[in-house]
């Protein structure tokens, strides 16, 4: 739960204090400009609180890391990846997107504080506990946290606790670990897809350099 609020907390902060002009430019996701980010980020606290409200009875069928399924690099065509720079536009100025982040944002941060870490919900027709689900968010608002300055290197990075955490993860649903040498970015952005590893890095990856990406759905 600390590392959900931490994570989520540092993400919303970046957003807030972005200028405006940085709304145009290219985020990390193929195709998304920042604006269209947070766009998403308003999406994905939207289904936060939706999952957090939907309780269920049966086993768990999933945990933090099984939550995530290794998927193909995403190809444009999907409906909704579409949608969002469509959304993102009729916003119009960058003030309304922080506005309706912050105020839909924090109230996902407010209903994870609340939440019974035992209780279960369900969401992608998978049952987990609260507690798994906000650990699983953890991977998701720290890699878009790279993804918001792909191009903004000035800008703040994510916390060094929710970067640790979020490789830990990547490495168990990838089942491998990276090399050792690797900082928590490098090996969440590499391993992700989201930078091409040099030379040496691609020397040092071994047999591991075969299986990139790993592309979380």
């Amino acid at each position: 739960m600390d590392l959900f609020s931490r994570s989520w907390t540092a993400l919303r902060t970046a957003v807030a204090e972005l200028p405006d002009e940085d709304f145009e430019r290219p985020s990390g996701c193929t195709g998304w400009l920042v604006r269209d980010l947070v766009c998403h980020l308003v999406v994905d606290a939207q289904d936060v609180l939706i999952t957090l409200v939907t309780p269920a009875d049966t086993a768990p069928t999933v945990d933090a890391v099984t939550y995530w399924k290794l998927v193909e690099p995403p190809t444009g065509e999907d409906p909704l990846d579409a949608l969002i720079p469509r959304l993102a536009a009729a916003y119009g100025e960058p003030r309304w997107l922080k506005f309706h982040l912050d105020d839909v944002g924090s109230a996902a941060g407010r209903a994870a504080a609340l939440a019974d870490p035992a209780a279960r919900v369900g969401t992608r027709d998978e049952v987990l506990t609260v507690g798994d689900y906000l650990s699983a968010y953890v991977v998701e608002w720290t890699l878009h946290h790279l993804d918001l300055f792909a191009r903004l290197p000035s800008a703040a990075e994510p916390p060094a606790e929710t970067l640790a955490a979020t490789r830990a993860s990547l490495e168990e649903i990838a089942g491998a670990p990276f090399p050792a040498a690797f900082s928590d970015r490098d090996a969440l952005l590499i391993g992700t897809g989201r930078r091409t590893p040099t030379d040496v890095e691609q020397a040092a990856l071994g047999d591991l350099a075969g299986r990139l990406p790993f592309v979380l759905g």
